[in-house]
């Protein structure tokens, strides 16, 4: 009896879930770009044909890759569902993020207007901007669809159709393929007059709703750059307000960092066609980063010219480049059939994130774009970094609280993460007499897994067992997914470079460090260095008097560039360079007195030593084997 309650119950849960469409029905979505009006924008649906009544309708609650609640549904507003005559249905608001239909078998089209997240004044988490809409009418349009189109309740699975009505001038750029670009205008209006020639339509089609959150779109003027990597098309497209910086320039900046990481992976892209996306901002901005697809990468940043950016330009590019990887060819049923509206998060992004984070690094000292001091003064950063966070932590914890309970810990998975993977390789070459290394270890697991099959979350420590060596297994078990702290020593001897935890030296400082130090906004811009904490000053800044508020003007009588010019960095070193023994430190700040009138106050101080402590020095031994050389050689180069 007890038996045909279970299969009866399990029976009973498979219907309820069974999706609630026709077969062969699919999603219809027009966004009409050409209409702005209080800085929100249209969305029609013509859904699916139901079977049912009552449906539930979502926009997401979060997405994936950005391990944070976004609450896109608030957004939406004026939501309705007509018939075939135009009248409206009954529609229910239950959450930020869901719509109850209750006639939804006659329902013909679902209309609503949506705002832009760059600019809201809408109470809410704050978005991260590469996950963000933006709508400026004219200039930009940022479409991240998990913002502008929603679904319906067991109905993810089933295609996406996207017509985006745009300006004629603007271009598209994305890595998906379009099914239809340029079209005119009646080509979905179905009238008989001529299209209109300041708009034309693009049309996009996916498999499903995840495929469609996967593909970000920006539509600006064009500006675009192809570059072909391996058996891929690039696509680089920019906007740049003040035309600072073009996607050629940045094109020219990446291309040998994709050319090597075509090498890295083995010279195959898993992919045809891939884009970077740059919304560049003259705006003030706090933060700023990217968001990684399986065919592209959004970028937020500041407006700075392609001399400014170089570096970093290369950076971003690598790690979000290295994404195809990871999530595409590699990744749990978590991420593979995601729950944008009650997620649930995998044990491992120490893999997805962290190292990616770390094929980032080791693919530029690999193929000679850094010098090999270069990058152990990476591997240091990383180690300081990973300073700032819980070292005993479990990275498997971590991962599956990352959206609450572990939230101000998600920053140690590009540190501590990275460093994970740098461990894993060494000792992976160690032990295959350097034949084999990470590099390989991701290819078997694309290999034995691919877009279309998940891991299962819970094994996959025990399939890179498999894969791989005892050794590694007990690395993960004991390093990864337990308490005990990585004995970073051992394993970088292995390879020739010395590990001294820490060292203490004393230096002379110009007095101002952070965290002591914020800026002024003149125009809507950061102008001028200000102390924001002067108990947080070393003993240099202390002897000179500061005070909280202090708005520093001028450094041994010369006047300080903007904090955001290019002059800033040089400036500040030329002033620590001139300090010494019997040297005087000197400052011109604006204070506000008693009576809150601003005045001109002179500080000078000598100058002095101050200690300094620094973490985890490394540097290669030279009196490594030739063991450990063959190691190292395997690890750093090709």
């Amino acid at each position: 009896m007890q038996v045909k309650s279970t299969l009866y119950l399990l029976l009973f849960i498979s219907i309820s879930t069974v999706a609630q469409t026709k077969k062969g029905s699919s999603y219809a979505y027009t966004l009409d770009l050409t209409n702005v009006v209080d800085d929100k924008v249209h969305v029609q649906l013509t859904p699916p044909a139901f079977t049912q009544n009552e449906v539930m309708f979502y926009l997401p609650k979060m997405i994936p890759g950005t391990y944070a609640i976004e609450d896109y549904g608030r957004f939406v507003s004026n939501l309705e569902a007509l018939d075939k005559k135009g009248k409206k249905l009954q529609v229910e608001k239950l959450t930020d993020n869901s719509w109850k239909l209750y006639q939804a078998t006659k329902v013909k089209s679902i209309n609503y207007w949506i705002e832009d997240t760059f600019d809201t004044k809408l109470a809410g988490p704050n978005i991260f901007q590469p996950a963000g809409t933006n709508i400026e009418e004219g200039k930009d349009f940022i479409i991240n669809s998990s913002g502008y189109f929603g679904y319906f309740e067991n109905a993810k699975e089933i295609p996406f159709k996207v017509n985006i009505i745009r300006p004629a001038v603007f271009y598209g750029s994305t890595g998906m393929i379009p099914l239809k670009t340029n079209e005119p205008l009646t080509s979905i209006t179905k009238e008989k007059s001529p299209a209109n020639n300041d708009k034309r339509v693009d049309v996009f089609q996916t498999e499903n709703y995840d495929r469609l959150v996967d593909s970000p779109i920006m539509y600006a003027l064009p500006d675009t750059a192809i570059i072909k990597v391996g058996n891929a098309e690039v696509l680089i497209g920019s906007y740049s307000p003040n035309k600072k910086i073009s996607a050629k320039e940045i094109a020219n900046s990446v291309r040998e960092v994709l050319q090597a990481q075509k090498e890295y992976l083995g010279g195959q892209l898993p992919v045809n066609k891939y884009a970077f996306i740059f919304y560049f901002t003259d705006q003030p901005i706090l933060s700023y980063g990217a968001l990684e697809h399986s065919y592209s990468s959004l970028y937020f940043m500041p407006e700075r010219t392609i001399t400014q950016m170089n570096a970093q330009l290369r950076d971003f590019a690598a790690h979000e480049f290295f994404h195809i990887v990871t999530p595409l060819t590699i990744h749990s049923e978590e991420i593979g059939k995601f729950d944008f509206n009650n997620p649930k998060m995998s044990r491992h992004l120490w893999l997805y994130e962290g190292v990616t984070e770390y094929f980032a690094g080791n693919v530029q000292v690999k193929y000679g774009l850094i010098t090999q001091d270069q990058y152990l003064a990476v591997i240091q950063q990383k180690l300081v970094g990973a300073d700032g966070f819980i070292d005993d932590l479990p990275f498997t914890e971590l991962s599956l609280g990352a959206l609450d309970q572990y939230e101000k810990q998600y920053g140690n998975v590009y540190q501590k993460g990275a460093l994970i993977g740098m461990c894993l390789d060494i000792q992976l070459r160690k032990l295959s007499t350097g034949k084999y290394g990470m590099q390989n270890l991701v290819a078997d697991l694309g290999k034995k897994y691919g877009k279309d099959k998940a891991f299962n979350d819970p094994e996959l420590f025990d399939e890179i067992t498999k894969l791989t060596y005892p050794e590694i297994g007990t690395f993960l078990t004991t390093y990864v997914a337990g308490k005990t702290p990585i004995p970073y020593a051992d394993i970088l001897k292995l390879v020739g470079v010395t590990y001294t935890p820490e060292i203490v030296t004393a230096d002379y400082t110009i007095g101002i460090t952070q965290p002591a130090i914020s800026y002024t906004i003149v125009d809507g811009k950061p102008e001028k260095i200000m102390i924001a904490n002067a108990n947080a000053l070393n003993d240099q800044g202390r002897a000179l008097g500061f005070k909280t508020g202090d708005i520093i003007i001028k450094i041994n009588n010369e006047d300080v560039p903007p904090i955001l010019s290019a002059e800033i960095a040089s400036f500040l070193e030329k002033q620590k360079k001139g300090l010494g023994e019997g040297k005087t430190l000197s400052y011109t700040v604006i204070r506000k007195n008693d009576q809150g009138v601003a005045e001109n106050i002179e500080l000078k101080a000598p100058a002095v030593k101050v200690e300094r402590k620094q973490r985890h020095i490394l540097s290669f031994d030279p009196n490594a084997t030739p063991e450990q050389l063959a190691v190292r050689n395997a690890w750093l180069k090709p």
